[in-house]
C-alpha cells in the first residue's frame, strides 16, 4: 500500500454562502445566460457556438451529459441542447490543458487538498501519464510504455479475477463491447459499472416483473400519455430536456404529478428557452399535483393507493382494472390482491408522511386514467427496498394495463448517456448464458462464467486486497462511490490503478502503488484511424441505437480513442489472442458487426444506425411481450420498508445542485434551489429546526448511524428549506463519505445513498 499523504474527502472549507428564494420558473432565459457564460469561461463564445450546435444533430456527435433521447426525425435548428449539456461539453471542449508543466508544478498530494470543483477545472489531460510508486508527481510515458506495464502487470497476476475492469456510462457501444471482450478473454467477469450503483434497482426490479431491464416508453408515449408520474426525480437539473416532453404531454391535455421530498422549480413551470412568446407570459404550469412524500415513503403511497383503486373497482366492477389485459398477460394477479386486502390503509398512509386527502387526490387520477407513464430515478432505486419500489410500480401499471399500448409504460431515466448501452454490449459482472456462448462462438474463446464483482463487491475485493489491478474506463470511481474514506483506503491497497479519462478528477489523485492514466479522444472531437474518420454510437434511455460522430480538432495530437486504448492493452495483454483487435480499430464498422453477430437485435447495425435517427432496439414490454419465465408480466408482493430511526436522527437524502453532473461539478450554484457561492450546505425543514432550536446558515456536523458504524462529515451550514419533515438533503460527493458501505439494496446491491440515518451537532 502506498503511503502518499492524499485527502480522499474534499475538503471541509466554505465558500461565501448566499441564499434567496428559489425561483418559481425553471429554463427561460436564466438558463441561456448561464449557458453562454460556461461556454464563454472555457472555450469562447464563438467556437463554443460552433461545438453546440453539432451537439444532438443529425450528423452530430450526442452529448456526454444524460441519456434524454432525441427527436426521432425532426431536431430544432436552434439547437437540441439544455443548460446542463452546454455545461458539459464545455468542460469537454475546454482550452485549459493538464500537461507535462501542471504535473510538474503540482503534486498528487497538493491536488488532493482542492475541491472537486478545482480539480476538475484543471482542464483536458494531453498525454499519458505514470506515478510510480515511491512518487507523488505523474511524469509522460509513451503510449507503448504505457500499454507495456498494463500488460506486464495484468499477466503477472496469479488470477485473472485480481483485476477489475470498471466503466462510466459516457463509454461509447464499440468501445464498451470491446472492453468486455478483452476482459472475458482475459478471463474475469469482474466489470462494475456505474449502473451499479444508480438504475440496477430498476433493471433488477424490470426484469423479474416484465421481463426487460429497460423501461418501455418513447418520448412520443410521454406526449400521448393521460398521466405522467415523475417519483423520486428532479428532472429540471438532471435532464432538463424532459421538461419539453412534460409540456408537450401538458398541451395534449395530460396531467402530471411530482412525488419527491424536496419540491423542485423543475416539474413546477418550465419556460421554453426557444419559444419568445411562451417568455412573454412565463412559461407552462407542467404539475397538477405535488406529493411531498417522506424519504422512502414510496411504497406506503403507493401501496395506499392501491389500496383505494382496489376499493373503486369493487364499488364499480370493470371500471378502474384492465381485466382483459390481467386476464391475458399476467401472473400472481390473486395472491397480489390477497396481501393488498391484508394491507392496512392508515398506516400506509402513516408511513408515507402524508395526509390522506393527499393521497386520495393520487389515487383519483390513477383511477380515471388508463393511459399512464411513471418516470423515476435515484430517489426510488437507492434504497434498501429500492427494487420493491420499482415493482410496486409496476403492480400499478399492470392493474390499468398501462403497459404495451401507446402512451403508456415504465420510464426509468438513465443518468449518463449511454449507461443503458454499455449494458446491452455486455458490461455485466453477471451476464446470461446465451451471451457468453454466442460471444465465444463469434471468437474462438472460453468466456468465464463464474460471476464477478459489481461496483461494492469490487471495492470490498480491493479492501481485503483481493483486487491488484484496476482499470477505469471514465467516470470517477472515488467520488461517485459510497463510504468514501473506505473507498479511498481499499483503492490504495491496490498494485496498479488506470484510469482512462478526458479531465482531470479525484480518482486520479487516490490511487494504488502504481498509477496511469491514458487520456482519450471526447465525444466532439474528430476519430481519425489510418486516416479515415470513424464514428460511434450509443443508446439513449428509450433504446434508440444512434450514431455520434466528432468532428473538431482534439485537445491534443497524443489523445487516443477508447476503442484504440482497449486495443492496445489487448494486444500487450493477450499474448496468443485469437481476436484481430487492430482490424476493429481500423474500421469501426468491423466492431459493429461483431456486435450484430454477438446480440440480438443488432441486425443490419451499420446499414441501420448510418439512417437518420438510428433504430430501436427490440422491447418486449412496449409490445405486450414478457420475457419472464412464465411468458407473463408478474405481480410482486412488497411489504412496507421499516424506516424506523432513533428519535432525535433525521434522514439524510444525496443530492446534486443545478451546477453539477454527477461527480463532475461545473460551477458553485445552485440556481434552482436559490443556493450560491457554497457546496456544503444542508436542507432542512424550518419546523425541524425550531423543534431542535437550529438557526439559519448555523454551522453544523453530520453523523451518520448505521448498526454500531458511525462516520462523520463536517462543516455544514444549515439552509431553512421546503423539505419534508424529519429528512435532509446535502450534496455528493461531499456527504458520500456517510453512506456506509454495507447499507445496500436487497437484490441489486445499490448503495442506500438516498436513506442515511444521521445525527445533526454543533
Amino acid at each position: 500500500m502506498n503511503t502518499r499523504k492524499v485527502s480522499i474527502v474534499p475538503p471541509e472549507e466554505f465558500s461565501n454562502l448566499k441564499f434567496q428564494p428559489a425561483p418559481e420558473s425553471s429554463v427561460g432565459l436564466p438558463a441561456v445566460t448561464s449557458a453562454m457564460k460556461h461556454i464563454s469561461e472555457e472555450i469562447g463564445i464563438i467556437d463554443g457556438l460552433k461545438v453546440i450546435n453539432k451537439m444532438n444533430q443529425h450528423g452530430g456527435f450526442d452529448c456526454p451529459g444524460c441519456a434524454w433521447p432525441d427527436p426521432d426525425h425532426e431536431r430544432s435548428a436552434l439547437g437540441e441542447y439544455c443548460e446542463n449539456g452546454a455545461k458539459a461539453i464545455a468542460e469537454e471542449a475546454t482550452k485549459k490543458r493538464v500537461n507535462t508543466d501542471f504535473f510538474s508544478t503540482h503534486n498528487v498530494e497538493e491536488m488532493s487538498d482542492w475541491s472537486d470543483y478545482q480539480i476538475g477545472k484543471s482542464g483536458r489531460i494531453t498525454e499519458p501519464f505514470y506515478m510510480a510508486k515511491d512518487s507523488s508527481h505523474y511524469q509522460p510515458i509513451s503510449w507503448e510504455e504505457a500499454f507495456s506495464k498494463i500488460g506486464k502487470k495484468l499477466k503477472s497476476l496469479d488470477n485473472p479475477n485480481e483485476a477489475a475492469f470498471y466503466t462510466s456510462g459516457r463509454t461509447s457501444n464499440e468501445a464498451a463491447f470491446m472492453y468486455q471482450l478483452f476482459a472475458r478473454e482475459f478471463g474475469t467477469n469482474n466489470l462494475p459499472d456505474c449502473s451499479n450503483m444508480c438504475h440496477e434497482s430498476s433493471g433488477t426490479g424490470l426484469s423479474k416483473t416484465l421481463g426487460i431491464g429497460k423501461g418501455s416508453v418513447t418520448l412520443e408515449d410521454i406526449h400521448q400519455s393521460e398521466l405522467v408520474v415523475v417519483i423520486g426525480q428532479n428532472p429540471g437539473t438532471n435532464h432538463p430536456r424532459m421538461l419539453m416532453a412534460l409540456e408537450k404531454c401538458k398541451q395534449n391535455g395530460g396531467a402530471i404529478v411530482s412525488i419527491n421530498p424536496i419540491h423542485e422549480v423543475g416539474t413546477n413551470v418550465f419556460i421554453d428557452p426557444q419559444n419568445p412568446l411562451k417568455i412573454l407570459k412565463g412559461g407552462t404550469k407542467l404539475e397538477d399535483l405535488y406529493i411531498q412524500v417522506k424519504i422512502n415513503g414510496d411504497v406506503a403511497l403507493l401501496k395506499a393507493t392501491l389500496l383505494l383503486m382496489l376499493k373503486a373497482e369493487e364499488d364499480r366492477p370493470g371500471t378502474v382494472f384492465d381485466h382483459d389485459f390481467i386476464e391475458r398477460k399476467c401472473d400472481n394477479y390473486q395472491e397480489f390482491i390477497h396481501h393488498l386486502r391484508e394491507s392496512d390503509f392508515g398506516t400506509c398512509v402513516q408511513e408515507s408522511g402524508l395526509t390522506e386527502i393527499e393521497v386520495r387526490q393520487f389515487a383519483d387520477l390513477l383511477i380515471s386514467k388508463k393511459k399512464i407513464i411513471f418516470c423515476w430515478a435515484m430517489g426510488l432505486t437507492q434504497h434498501e427496498n429500492g427494487v420493491e419500489n420499482v415493482q410496486e410500480i409496476v403492480n400499478i401499471l399492470l392493474l390499468k394495463g398501462s403497459i404495451g399500448k401507446p402512451g403508456a409504460g415504465t420510464c426509468p431515466v438513465r443518468g449518463h448517456s449511454n449507461v443503458q448501452g454499455d449494458r446491452t454490449m455486455g458490461i455485466w459482472e453477471k451476464p446470461k448464458e446465451a451471451f457468453l456462448a454466442k460471444l465465444d462462438e463469434q471468437f474462438g474463446i472460453s468466456s468465464p462464467r463464474k460471476h464477478g464483482f459489481d461496483t461494492v463487491e469490487t471495492i470490498r475485493a480491493m479492501d481485503a486486497e483481493q483486487i491488484k489491478v484496476f482499470i477505469s474506463m471514465g467516470g470517477n470511481f472515488i467520488s461517485a462511490t459510497p463510504d468514501s474514506q473506505f473507498t479511498g483506503e481499499a483503492m490504495k491497497k491496490c498494485e496498479l490503478t488506470v484510469q482512462i479519462s478526458t479531465k482531470l478528477n479525484r480518482s486520479h489523485l487516490v490511487t494504488g502503488d502504481e498509477a496511469i492514466i491514458l487520456p482519450c479522444l471526447s465525444r466532439s472531437e474528430s476519430d481519425l484511424q489510418n486516416g479515415k474518420q470513424q464514428f460511434v454510437t450509443t443508446e439513449n434511455s428509450m433504446g434508440v441505437i444512434q450514431k455520434s460522430e466528432g468532428t473538431f480538432e482534439p485537445a491534443s495530437p497524443q489523445l487516443l480513442s477508447e476503442p484504440a486504448i482497449v486495443a492496445g492493452i489487448a494486444q500487450t495483454t493477450l499474448s496468443k489472442s485469437k481476436t484481430n483487435w487492430q482490424e476493429m480499430i481500423l474500421n469501426y464498422d468491423t466492431i459493429r458487426n461483431h456486435i450484430e453477430a454477438v446480440i440480438p437485435g443488432f441486425e443490419n447495425y451499420n446499414s441501420r444506425v448510418r439512417k437518420k435517427g438510428g433504430f430501436y432496439l427490440p422491447n418486449g414490454a412496449r409490445s405486450g411481450e414478457f420475457n419472464t419465465e412464465s411468458q407473463k408480466a408478474v405481480f410482486t408482493i412488497n411489504p412496507l420498508p421499516k424506516n424506523t430511526i432513533d428519535a432525535n436522527h433525521f434522514v439524510l437524502m444525496t443530492i446534486r445542485s443545478h451546477d453539477q453532473f454527477n461527480t463532475t461539478i461545473y460551477g458553485m450554484h445552485d440556481r434552482y434551489r436559490g443556493i450560491h457561492n457554497e457546496r456544503r450546505v444542508l436542507l432542512m425543514n424550518p419546523k425541524d429546526m425550531q423543534k431542535h432550536g437550529f438557526e439559519k446558515e448555523q454551522v453544523v456536523h453530520l453523523t451518520s448511524h448505521y448498526g454500531k458504524e458511525t462516520r462523520e462529515a463536517r462543516n455544514f451550514k444549515i439552509i431553512p428549506y421546503n423539505i419534508a419533515k424529519g429528512c435532509l438533503g446535502a450534496y455528493f460527493p461531499e456527504t458520500n463519505v456517510l453512506v456506509p458501505i454495507n447499507h445496500v439494496a436487497r437484490e441489486s446491491n445499490t448503495p442506500a445513498s438516498k436513506f442515511i440515518a444521521v445525527s445533526v451537532s454543533t
